[in-house]
């Protein structure tokens, strides 16, 4: 229960008092300044509590990036309440999700900004209700923002598949945008593109940059926009790599990239045209970056970013500091991540080199096979770096004579059916031969998409689950080497 007074000083507010008419929003032709931001979203704050939505009340986004769902959650956060976030699944996943949200007498408020998407969940979930962010200016009220009341809850999976929602809080999230943009310069001055999906974290991040720093914002898929005025990206490889390949106008300064592997040749290219690009680790818990630094062709994850604390303990890698999510929320209770000590436990292994952090891999994606250790991620590592390979998932499957052998599925645009040799003359001299995978698969167009065009983490739990299907069912020569 929060028991200090809203904060006057609600981000959008302030911005639009010290530069009420600095461009702070574009999308396609429309701009905004900070007072018309401010103005728009006290009243479509006003409107959902026209239309029942209660401060206390979650209203859930579903759909990929729309304006409108930065409008609502923006909305949500005038009104000192929280929003969760969701991407468009299956029915039976998303009520699987909302039932872990909300109590069961709790109204199951959601929004989403295609009508027609709109309409199908509401027959699909009769028990929900739908709300519109048409504004109504002429009720607007004060603002009841406040940094420490709950803003945002992100599902995660981690390797299980079992979905948990992460709390944090605006303080959580802007203490990360403060970190980070203590090194990666970004300035009132500058405008952050917005493609990545809002309902990841390394989405709503850049909001949370984008306020705090009083910036401008631009919303859209990078092919789809202007680039002529951007400045700053959170793009994949292969995104960077295009857009340098190609003769988009841009005014990119700096990049952000995800991804297992960033080639240094592309860092090369991007720093002739005056590009700076970055890389990171990160995760949904601590709010998205925890270390960054420069793409130098040394392969680490940087230093830690200043209001985060990182230890390492036995090659587990273990998380403090001022963006710790406050929990994983159900039904209203929060359950915290950490123990009386205040260090969450990231399940990820690495270790400290020249001061930088280096991740080996996830604690669960180790398994044994005839008596050797063997990390799914090591044997990732080796085949992103294949000129034809984009995304590599690897996963243990159960082996009468060995336990467990791996078993790879890639994701590549061209030249899968000659892939097969060049695959282990590539692992040859650069991989021991027992962790050579027995099998590979060809990753589905789903993930691959999700993976190389919106830097999405690819779920390994999904991946294991389709290729289990797959090795039950007669396999299509098509789809393995």
């Amino acid at each position: 229960m929060i028991n200090d007074a809203p904060d006057p000083n609600a981000p959008w507010l302030r911005w639009a008092i010290e530069r009420p008419t600095a461009i702070a929003l574009k999308v396609a032709q429309q701009t905004y300044t900070w007072q018309a931001v401010a103005e728009k979203v006290a009243a479509i704050a006003a409107a959902l509590q026209q239309q029942g939505v209660a401060a206390d009340d979650i209203v859930t986004l579903v759909g990929k990036n729309h304006p409108d769902a930065v409008w609502v959650f923006l909305a949500r956060l005038h009104a000192g309440a929280l929003s969760a976030l969701l991407p468009p699944q299956p029915t039976a996943m998303l009520q699987r999700k909302l039932e872990t949200i909300y109590r069961p007498s709790q109204t199951m408020w959601l929004f989403c900004a295609d009508p027609s998407e709109a309409a199908a969940l509401q027959m699909q979930l009769p028990d929900c209700r739908m709300v519109d962010c048409q504004p109504a200016p002429s009720v607007v009220k004060p603002a009841n923002y406040h940094p420490e009341q709950l803003s945002s809850l992100i599902f995660t999976s981690g390797s299980t598949g079992e979905p948990k929602a992460v709390a944090h809080t605006s303080r959580q999230h802007f203490a990360s945008a403060q970190g980070l943009l203590s090194q990666f310069h970004f300035s009132a001055s500058d405008t952050w593109l917005l493609s990545l999906p809002v309902y990841h974290v390394s989405g709503l991040s850049i909001i949370y940059r984008w306020l705090r720093a009083g910036a401008c914002l631009r919303i859209g898929r990078i092919e789809d926009c202007d680039m002529t005025d951007v400045t700053h990206a959170s793009l994949v490889p292969t995104q960077l790599q295009r857009l340098l390949d190609q003769p988009i106008p841009h005014a990119l300064t700096h990049v952000l990239l995800g991804g297992s592997h960033i080639p240094p040749e592309l860092a090369h290219r991007a720093a002739a045209l005056g590009i700076e690009t970055w890389l990171g680790y990160g995760m949904t818990e601590a709010a998205s970056t925890v270390t960054a630094k420069r793409v130098d062709g040394r392969e680490s994850c940087g230093s830690v970013l200043p209001l985060r604390q990182v230890r390492i303990d036995h090659e587990r890698i273990y998380i403090s500091g001022d963006t710790l999510a406050c929990g994983y929320y159900r039904q209203g209770t929060l359950t915290p991540l950490c123990d009386d000590s205040g260090w969450f436990d990231s399940k990820d292994m690495g270790y400290w080199h020249a001061q930088e952090l280096h991740v080996t891999g996830r604690v669960d994606n180790l398994f044994i096979s005839g008596g050797e250790n063997i990390h799914c991620e090591e044997i990732e590592a080796v085949l992103v770096r294949h000129p034809q390979i984009d995304i590599a998932v690897v996963v243990p499957v159960a082996d009468a004579t060995y336990g467990a052998r791996p078993v790879a599925v890639i994701g590549c645009e061209q030249g899968w059916q000659s892939m097969g040799a060049d695959i282990h003359a590539w692992l040859e001299g650069r991989l021991e031969k027992f962790k050579w995978p027995d099998d590979y698969y060809r990753l589905p167009e789903y993930f691959y998409m999700e993976g190389r065009t919106q830097g999405i983490k690819i779920s390994r739990a999904a991946v294991k689950t389709w290729l289990n299907a797959e090795i039950k069912m007669c396999c299509d020569p098509d789809k393995q080497l």
